[in-house]
């Protein structure tokens, strides 16, 4: 029986369970990958207050290390069914039952797909979703960028470190990404906009070959030869195993309160997953530390 089940160990999680700990509550994260969840997926993250410049896997690290330091449990597993009324709360892990008092649902959200014709024939063969994790094997290539925010610009500017060209595809005319990151990419002599614009169709012969456009203005259609496809188009939230609870708004996320509670008692939600404006590693950290206070109010009152 544990106090708390964090489910995710991305920064919401890891906040989570550090201030869970500090509360002295019996702490198990559950992760089916690596700590850090999304920020071990970013190179370089310049926007976490004290850190000029700090790797997404080396801020992982440091949270994952504090929580360890400070006797959180980890297990490694996908959470694939819950029953979250009542006391204690299970949630199924595999084949294992995890109880606890209470539940902080940290679960994150996932890259949206194009859902396009030759999207998932090629999938590990020239379309990615993780610069960071492919990039070093575009070396000298043309590569594509689908999108227009944050992840798409600043993605597109570590791929000019591999690849001699790269070509970013805009459904609209302008960016959504912040104006500091436009800057810094339309100064890079390696990359280019193409506006207007999005995928049909991703071709190939055994790998990437090239992509089908359609111009959103004329509707005409052409193709564009590159050899490789990173897709930021955003993300959906990880909450299928919730289904039926009653706590997903119609888009699938968590509906909280500012005390980060769900409908139900003793169910929390923090970051990504939560309908929230912002999605950004200091606010999924600021949300796991209010959910673990919460979590610890609730606790007591049992």
């Amino acid at each position: 029986m544990y106090d708390v089940a964090i489910i995710g160990g991305g920064p919401a999680g890891l906040a989570a369970g550090l201030y869970g700990a500090r509360s002295n509550l019996k702490v198990l994260i559950i992760e089916r990958g690596l700590p850090g969840g999304q920020m071990q997926n970013t190179l370089d993250i310049e926007n976490y207050p004290g850190f000029k410049h700090i790797l997404g896997p080396d801020l992982s690290a440091h949270m994952h290390q504090q929580t360890v330091e400070l006797g959180v449990e980890w297990k490694t597993g996908e959470v694939t069914g819950v029953q979250l009324e009542g006391q204690p709360k299970v949630l199924q892990v595999g084949s294992e039952e995890v109880q606890a008092k209470a539940v902080i649902i940290a679960s994150g959200a996932l890259p949206k797909y194009l859902e396009v014709p030759g999207e998932k024939e090629f999938q590990g063969r020239g379309v990615s979703y993780c610069a960071t994790c492919d990039g070093a094997f575009f070396k000298g290539k043309h590569v594509f960028v689908v999108g227009g925010g944050d992840s798409a610009v600043e993605e597109g500017m570590f791929l000019t470190q591999y690849a001699a060209k790269v070509s970013v595809l805009v459904r609209r005319d302008t960016l959504k990404a912040q104006p500091y990151l436009q800057e810094r990419a339309f100064k890079n002599p390696k990359m280019e906009f193409v506006w207007n614009t999005v995928v049909e169709e991703i071709l190939g012969e055994g790998k990437v070959t090239g992509v089908r456009v359609r111009n959103t203005v004329d509707g005409t259609t052409e193709v564009l030869e590159g050899d490789g496809v990173f897709v930021y188009i955003g993300f959906y939230p990880n909450s299928t195993f919730l289904q039926g609870t009653g706590v997903l708004n119609d888009s699938g996320y968590v509906i909280t309160d500012a005390k980060m509670a769900t409908a139900i008692p003793g169910v929390f939600a923090a970051g990504d997953v939560r309908d929230t404006p912002m999605r950004q590693i200091v606010t999924a950290s600021a949300d796991g530390a209010v959910a673990a206070m919460s979590a610890f109010e609730y606790i007591q009152s049992l």
